[in-house]
């Protein structure tokens, strides 16, 4: 448990900044002088060398893009996922790994995935195949890619390691678009990945929900599952601003032309004059939108 004071703890949905900190290291090890970049993300190098102290997850965002730029990798946050020792996921891996089954792993990883990032919401998709979702909390979507990638990476390799087995994914598919050359991500995933698609998702064939883990231990599992309900109840996440939640929904909807302020407003469960009101906005003034920065300007009323 951290003894962090209160006046420590981020105002914005908070991450153990894991990747942050892999990105720091690999600009260090390319000889990039990394205290610029932090200093433009809002970060110290004090945060960064504490890897008990909690980064705010859109300066993990922006860290991740001015690394990637800086040391010529557009895939950065797929390639440090790669190589992370999952071990440093802390509480949530060792919950997971001593679980009984891959399904039981994946809604422990859903339940406890905040204790990693508060800025990502996961969901399981039961039924037939076994699927993941993952949604921005408090963090617009469109501003991500590394993040992202890093974490969809370092989902399936976790599911990989604990059952021992290659497990190809059946469906991977992401919000952000990419023109590059995505065969990387294919290879990895072992099926085809869709990239500007309505969800970030990644699903397992229905085969693999009983698959048994090679390290379960029902005792410690009973025991961590303790220590990761108390770890959630002492940390109180920031809900998303309607703005926020707004941009999300744009990102989604901007790649299949339908950003209208009508299926803007059902998609959040709202109608149009509410939407114009949360914005403050007239009725008749709410547009049809183009683009995501759009609502940079306006905050939740």
């Amino acid at each position: 448990m951290s003894d962090s004071k209160p006046d420590d703890v981020p105002k914005f949905p908070s991450a153990m900044g894991v990747a942050t900190r892999l990105a720091c290291s690999r600009a260090v090890q390319e000889g990039i002088k990394v205290e610029l970049l932090l200093r433009e993300a809002g970060l110290t190098r004090q945060q960064i060398d504490d890897p008990g102290v909690r980064l705010e997850v859109k300066n993990q965002i922006r860290f991740l893009e001015l690394v990637a730029t800086a040391v010529k990798d557009d895939f950065l946050g797929f390639h440090l996922a790669l190589k992370v020792d999952l071990r440093t996921m802390g509480l949530l891996y060792y919950a997971q790994a001593s679980s009984d089954t891959l399904e039981e792993a994946l809604q422990r990883g859903v339940r406890y995935s905040s204790i990693v990032n508060e800025g990502l919401a996961l969901s399981f998709q039961g039924g037939g195949a076994v699927g993941i979702n993952f949604e921005y909390v408090g963090v617009a979507r469109h501003s991500d890619r590394h993040q992202i990638e890093f974490s969809m990476v370092t989902l399936v390799r976790t599911c990989r390691q604990l059952t021992k087995r290659r497990l190809p994914a059946s469906r991977v598919s992401f919000t952000h678009r990419r023109s590059d050359d995505i065969s990387e991500f294919r290879t990895f995933f072992g099926c085809d990945v869709t990239f500007g698609a309505p969800v970030d998702q990644v699903v397992f064939s229905k085969a693999s929900r009983e698959m048994p883990l090679v390290d379960t231990d029902p005792y410690l599992n009973e025991l961590l599952i303790k220590f990761c309900e108390q770890a959630i109840a002492d940390r109180s996440t920031k809900r998303s601003s309607f703005g926020l939640s707004v941009e999300n929904a744009i990102a989604l909807l901007l790649p299949h032309g339908k950003a209208h302020a009508n299926e803007i407003a059902r998609k959040l469960g709202v109608s149009r004059r509410t939407l114009a009101r949360r914005l403050g906005l007239k009725p008749g003034d709410v547009p049809d939108f183009d683009e995501p920065a759009l609502f940079a300007k306006k905050g939740a009323q």
